[in-house]
């Protein structure tokens, strides 16, 4: 009797409690293969709704019909999270069923990624995102169908938007730029990455009013001007800025950068106008640089390595100076004595 009495206990209490422990740490598709074990940790299982708040179909086939499958099982009624990077076999047609039949499973979704499915057009993003009033977190990376149309319908059905990444979008024009500027005033994090149609206009639209940002990733673009990142001074939050390839920064616009105060990580690789004048102001006004990429810049030498070192030495510890020809001591023992905490050396191959 003592004996069943403790298989009773075991599988009542000790089991289900183990169990919880463990499927937290499971991937969701490890979590949905023990649904099929038995009928028994099918319900063990079933009971944790904190297992269902996330679809995960990343580089998935079918994605689209897996994703209106899920959504349109009870115990992904309150989803929070959806990836469908770079999945397979999704577009318009399936967010419109989605629109249709599955739209009270997107009531509370907070972030939606749907980088590298390009197939999704302005219309699809109209679909998915008339169901997501709650939406706070938007990535399209890598999607050249997408307009400032679908834009527009994201500012007009998403109004809490904090955090978007249009990388890799050629189509957007300074029109997008407008519209998250007039709607996303709480915006904290922006990816622009190769959007050739933008300007400094637009750009200075977000820039005057979007102040709460921490993190700006204009990498590749070319076509911005001083008139632009003059106007990132005026980011007090701003801790990660990437303006690789930015050839029409000078030492006025990085001077005037050097007022964020905030900045940790700045990359300025190929930023071929800027010299020891604009990285010596960033080492007086950024002193909590962690990560910083002078890559293939010419123009600068040993003194503006010195003027950091003075500044920065206990919180740099990525430091790119390869193709710096004008820096003579950048050897990594000549890094590390200016560096003590230095660990990563190289950035770009």
């Amino acid at each position: 009797m003592e004996g069943e009495e403790q298989r009773s206990i075991w599988n009542k209490e000790t089991v289900p409690k183990v169990m919880k422990i463990v499927i937290t740490r499971l991937s969701q598709t490890d979590i949905i293969s023990l649904l099929l074990v038995s009928p028994w940790l099918h319900r063990t299982v079933i009971s944790h709704p904190s297992l269902w708040l996330s679809i995960d179909l990343r580089e998935m086939n079918n994605a689209g019909d897996r994703l209106i499958a899920a959504l349109s099982l009870p115990r992904y009624q309150h989803v929070k999270q959806i990836s469908l990077e770079f999945a397979q076999d999704i577009d318009d047609g399936h967010l419109e069923v989605i629109k249709s039949k599955c739209s009270e499973s997107l009531q509370d979704l907070e972030s939606l990624n749907l980088n590298g499915c390009q197939k999704i057009s302005d219309e699809g993003i109209e679909y998915i995102t008339s169901c997501c009033p709650k939406l706070k977190v938007f990535s399209i990376y890598w999607n050249v169908r997408v307009t400032d149309i679908g834009v527009k319908h994201l500012v007009k059905n998403c109004k809490y938007i904090v955090d978007l990444n249009f990388s890799g979008c050629k189509q957007l024009s300074d029109k997008s730029l407008q519209l998250v500027a007039d709607n996303y005033q709480e915006l904290e994090s922006l990816n622009l990455t190769r959007c050739v149609k933008m300007t400094d206009s637009g750009l200075q639209q977000v820039l005057t009013k979007c102040f709460f940002l921490q993190s700006l990733n204009l990498y590749a673009l070319s076509s911005f001007t001083d008139e632009a990142y003059k106007k990132i001074s005026v980011l007090s939050h701003l801790r990660f800025l990437d303006l690789c390839g930015a050839q029409n920064l000078s030492d006025y616009g990085l001077t005037c950068i050097a007022q964020c105060k905030k900045l940790s990580s700045l990359n300025l690789t190929w930023c071929i106008r800027v010299t020891d004048v604009g990285v010596i102001a960033i080492a007086e006004g950024c002193t909590s640089l962690e990560f910083l990429s002078l890559f293939g810049i010419i123009g600068v030498t040993d003194k503006c390595l010195e003027a950091l070192s003075k500044s920065c030495a206990n919180t740099i510890t990525t430091l790119d100076v390869n193709g710096c020809i004008g820096i003579k001591r950048r050897s990594r023992d000549d890094l590390l004595k200016l560096f003590p905490y230095l660990r990563c050396f190289k950035v770009h191959s």
